[in-house]
């Protein structure tokens, strides 16, 4: 399944956008300031709110008046419009309000459109209580009529997919809880990759890369193909690495041991360069036997040697083909060079509130670039609307 198109209202600095026709790979520009961090936290923002509630997700940024649109009374409105395994179109819309103080669920809707007819849904809850479809196997069949039951929910800030995406006859409910619960919103820390970390069992990298050693750990006694996959891309990438290894300590501790092809005896992480961690960090996260459903990852090009910054947007579009899908912000015109068209937004930001433009939209762009420029030169020639590096 893919997101194919994303619509935000009054989050923060985004009074009114939508992304459409989101690719397997969408890479977003801005100059600081036009909420490319507020993007990646809308993501944030549904994942917390799924785990916890939408309560306890508003708290965590401040309260509901530092996350709502200045001069905005709400309610904050996230669409997600995803294409579901089964082939069709299905949309999730929150609304979140508050009152009397207290934040609550203000809308949540999942639903199908059948052709032209009116769309199936399969949620429809408001401040607590709703619907939810029990015949959605029967979607699309001629002739059927959906059948509905009501449900209460104990909270009305906890979300309604938190509970009926666990059971098996939701299906897509399922399927959008797991694509939200799952999906890795990176916040790597270069230092808390480095030190030893207590041995144990990890299968994924976590949001700020303090387990790599963990993953790298088990890959390679799980995961040879994937882990000599990183292994091949390190020594192609990384000049002088000839071996990395997760090595138990007496004290009972994973240490990431780095070899040199020049040196007999390795060298732990402590001791390499800040480039060569988060790359390690990176390939790890790209060869995970599972994708995650969707990656989102700010500036990676950070402490990396510009010439590896076109090979990485390459990483993102192998992991996208396994199965994933990548959102990623850049301030690299390196890294934009790789990018396509196609691939490609940027923000821009008047009066307060920022606005998203699709690259493959803008004709001259869309010239330039057929004529054999560079997405990276234009960038830096300022031809991304009113927005460039500085």
């Amino acid at each position: 399944m893919r997101i194919e198109q994303v619509e935000i209202r009054n989050y923060r600095v985004f009074r009114n956008v939508k992304l459409t026709k989101l690719p397997a790979v969408t890479v977003v520009v801005g100059a600081n300031g036009t909420g490319k961090s507020t993007l990646f936290d809308v993501f944030s923002f549904l994942k917390d709110a799924l785990v916890g509630n939408v309560t306890s997700a508003v708290a965590r940024r401040g309260g509901f008046k530092e996350v709502v649109s200045r001069n905005q009374k709400g309610p904050i409105g996230i669409t997600i419009k995803f294409r579901e395994s089964g082939g069709r179109l299905a949309s999730y819309i929150l609304e979140v309000a508050q009152r009397r103080g207290r934040v609550t669920v203000n809308r949540e809707v999942l639903c199908y459109r059948r052709g032209s007819g009116r769309p199936w849904h399969f949620v429809d809850f408001a401040d607590g209580s709703g619907t939810a479809i029990t015949n959605e196997s029967d979607y699309g069949n001629a002739g059927v009529v959906e059948h509905r039951e009501p449900h209460v929910l104990e909270d009305p800030s906890v979300l309604a997919i938190k509970g009926l995406g666990q059971f098996r006859n939701f299906r897509v409910v399922s399927e959008f809880r797991n694509l939200i619960e799952n999906s890795h919103i990176s916040n790597l820390h270069i230092a808390e990759s480095r030190p030893s970390t207590e041995a144990g069992f990890a299968e994924h990298l976590s949001a700020r890369g303090d387990n790599v050693a963990q993953v790298a750990h088990y890959l390679c006694e799980n995961h040879s193909k994937q882990f000599n996959r990183v292994l091949a891309s390190m020594r192609s990438r990384v000049p002088g690495v000839a071996d990395i290894q997760a090595k138990l300590t007496e004290d009972g501790r994973l240490v990431l041991r780095f070899r040199d092809e020049s040196f007999k005896d390795p060298f732990i992480a402590r001791d390499v360069s800040d480039g060569t961690i988060k790359m390690f960090a990176y390939l790890i996260l790209f060869n995970d036997p599972r994708p995650h459903p969707l990656v989102a990852i700010e500036e990676p090009e950070h402490q990396l040697y510009p010439a590896l910054h076109g090979e990485l947007i390459e990483e993102f579009r192998d992991y996208a083909r396994r199965g994933g899908q990548a959102l990623v912000s850049t301030h690299s015109a390196d890294f934009l060079d790789g990018a396509k068209l196609g691939e490609v937004y940027w923000l821009e930001k008047a009066e307060g509130f920022s606005t998203i433009h699709r690259a493959q939209d803008h004709e001259l762009l869309k010239s330039l670039v057929d004529s054999g420029e560079y997405l990276g030169d234009l960038w830096r020639k300022r031809l991304f609307g009113r927005v460039g590096p500085r």
